[in-house]
């Protein structure tokens, strides 16, 4: 698997829409296509965390190679223009791509040349080696790679302006710094001569972000050429770093990756999983990355997804059991749990961590709750006593604002004890799209999976409660009050839950799939009648080979193609797009009701399946809601590989 040949490498279509990507653990990342062609702004060798785990700003854009075998000259390398064009072609010359662990490794094949490139990151530094092997061939080659550097953060595009960069030569390669206040990088090789340059390549187009209604084009800067000439058998590698000596011994660096993940599988304890499962043991921990804390240096987070988010409070707890508990990283969701207990401001978890140095933001009323569930897990998992009581009296403090009221006017209900959300102009849920002041989706009122999540907590609570003999009858009296009264949810007329109650509208009975949480969750508040209802409405309406529909067909304002300029795609993100996270969900609610593994498994086929597009070895963001449920959004998704391998662990306990 994950393994293409001449027809898919040559192909320019189908090579070009499969991502790669490496990560180092401290939010840096490289990323690309099959193809070789820049198809985003977020592509480029070198995307280093300056600031991490953000700061993410692009640094090597790419090397353009050429290889002169036998005096003949061949072009490796591809690239798409402003004027349509496709120049050069290298793409052609490729027999093979493949994931190797986590490294994509391109063969290519000419005459009687073997040659193989490798890429991969140091964990925890902001360093990317690409490595060319020369495996079989009757005469020497020469391989010229032209060094396209940049300075820009990820999320913007850059135009050609004059004499931008200072390069200098040092040691075995080239120190770059683009202004004075800029970090220097470096361009290095052991065995390859390294030459100045100056020559802006003009007019990269951008194919994907023309997609997405965003600026298409790009310049980027050839600062030096690397030369080199090998022999069958030989090898050359090229570091760029942030670091002023990078290892270059690229023998030792490709040894140490490969340690690295042999470790990460070993300690997931497969035993007999399909390789599918191994990919995704890797593709999980290119999430987990670190953040550090004045009182917790070795603190870690979770990038929601690659290329272009960051940390998000949400996605941080709703990924945290697949992430590590499901592959043996208990003490990393120890570190995950404690970082963010450190930012809980008015009994609020932060949904979002800005790039720059700024306060985060608590426009969130899921994510604190998902905290509870997460720890819940963890602590099942672990039986750390230690780390439940050092976390408890912060979980009584966020009970009590809630109960209180905070930010949003986030507050229980004293009449029915449920917990109501939301202020105009604001998006505290999941289904958080927002253009302008146009909040797509607007929940204010009592959302139907936020009041699951405030049971499930309550419930959990007064289980912690006992465990650490604490006080508990506040926290079961309140539990039993929103099961008493969560009956308001439940839409008799249409057999399902009402997606939010008490809006400014009235109750909302548009078919979402937020009800599924109220099934899937360790404690439900509905009666086995209407999990089943709501297990059977979901797959009849939502349910699709690759996650459910935010929106059911047929709802006023489905939308199933995501596309176009951001008006449009946020438009519609929560209007029928289908989001694979929610499989998880789903399939947990599913065993519940029907108690059978076997149609279980069958949910998560596609989803294995899926792994050799898009983003390969790793599950996409979004699909489109109509068929062929095309992949969109992220090519790499946190919670979508977490609740996938959460769930395929779940599973194991059935045989």
């Amino acid at each position: 698997m994950l393994d293409f040949g001449r027809e898919i490498c040559t192909n320019l279509n189908e090579a070009s829409q499969r991502e790669w990507l490496v990560t180092n653990g401290i939010g840096g990342y490289a990323s690309g296509t099959v193809a070789g062609i820049l198809t985003r702004r977020y592509h480029g060798l070198l995307i280093a965390a300056l600031n991490p785990p953000v700061g993410r700003t692009l640094l090597l854009s790419k090397l353009e190679e050429t290889v002169n075998y036998r005096d003949r000259f061949y072009d490796l390398s591809a690239n798409q223009w402003v004027s349509g064009a496709i120049q050069p072609e290298g793409f052609r010359l490729l027999e093979r791509f493949h994931l190797e662990g986590a490294i994509p490794v391109w063969t290519y094949r000419f005459e009687d040349l073997h040659l193989e490139k490798r890429i991969w990151m140091t964990q925890g530094t902001n360093t990317t080696y690409i490595r060319y092997d020369f495996l079989e061939g009757q005469a020497p080659l020469t391989l010229v790679a032209k060094i396209l550097v940049n300075y820009r953060d990820h999320h913007r595009t850059t135009r050609a302006v004059g004499q931008w960069m200072r390069v200098e030569p040092v040691g075995n390669g080239l120190r770059i710094v683009a202004s004075n206040h800029a970090t220097p990088f470096y361009v290095c090789s052991c065995t390859a001569k390294v030459t100045t340059r100056h020559e802006w390549y003009r007019d990269f187009f951008l194919s994907q972000e023309a997609y997405r209604g965003l600026d298409r084009v790009e310049d980027h800067l050839n600062v030096g050429d690397c030369y080199v000439t090998l022999h069958p058998g030989e090898s050359v590698a090229v570091a760029a770093s942030t670091e002023a000596t990078p290892l270059l011994d690229s023998d030792a660096a490709l040894e140490a990756r490969r340690t690295y993940e042999t470790h990460l599988l070993e300690q997931a304890a497969l035993g007999e999983a399909p390789p599918e499962v191994r990919r995704l043991v890797l593709a999980a921990d290119q999430f987990i990355v670190r953040r550090d804390l004045p009182d917790e240096p070795d603190g870690r987070t979770v990038i929601a997804g690659y290329p272009w988010f960051g940390d998000w409070g949400r996605d941080t707890m709703i990924a945290l059991p697949g992430l590590t508990l499901t592959t043996g990283q208990a003490g990393v969701a120890r570190r995950i749990l404690k970082t963010f207990a450190g930012y809980v401001d008015q009994g609020m978890l932060p949904n979002n961590f800005p790039e720059a140095d700024e306060t985060p933001g608590y426009n969130t009323v899921d994510a604190t709750l998902w905290y509870f569930e997460a720890l819940r897990a963890y602590h099942d998992a672990t039986g750390d006593d230690d780390l439940l009581r050092e976390l408890f009296p912060i979980l009584q403090t966020i009970i009590a604002w809630h109960r209180q009221g905070t930010r949003y006017r986030i507050h229980v209900d004293p009449q029915d004890g449920l917990l109501y959300a939301g202020e105009p102009g604001a998006q505290l849920t999941w289904m958080d799209a927002k253009v302008g002041d146009w909040v797509v989706t607007a929940r204010v009122g009592k959302p139907v999976e936020v009041n699951a999540l405030w049971y499930n907590a309550l419930c959990t609570m007064t289980a912690f409660a006992k465990h650490l003999g604490e006080p508990f009858e506040t926290y079961a009296t309140a539990a039993a009050r929103v099961r008493e009264h969560f009956s308001r949810f439940w839409n008799a007329g249409a057999g399902y839950c009402y997606d939010v109650i008490d809006t400014p509208a009235g109750n909302d009975p548009a078919l979402r799939p937020n009800q599924i949480f109220a099934v899937s969750l360790p404690y439900s508040p509905l009666a086995p009648e209407q999990q089943r209802a709501v297990v059977d409405v979901c797959a009849e309406h939502l349910l699709t080979p690759h996650g459910l529909r935010s929106l059911a067909k047929g709802q006023p304002g489905f939308i199933g193609h995501y596309g176009g300029d951001q008006t449009q795609r946020d438009g519609a993100y929560h209007q029928g797009t289908v989001w694979a996270w929610l499989i998880g969900a789903f399939v947990e609610a599913h065993l519940r009701v029907y108690n059978d593994p076997v149609q279980a498994r069958a949910f998560l086929e596609p989803l294995f399946r899926h792994l050799d597009r898009h983003g390969v070895g790793s599950i996409s963001e979004i699909f489109d809601g109509d068929a062929p449920y095309t992949p969109r959004g992220a090519i790499a998704q946190a919670w979508s590989v977490a609740e996938v391998l959460r769930i395929w662990r779940l599973l194991q306990t059935y045989d």
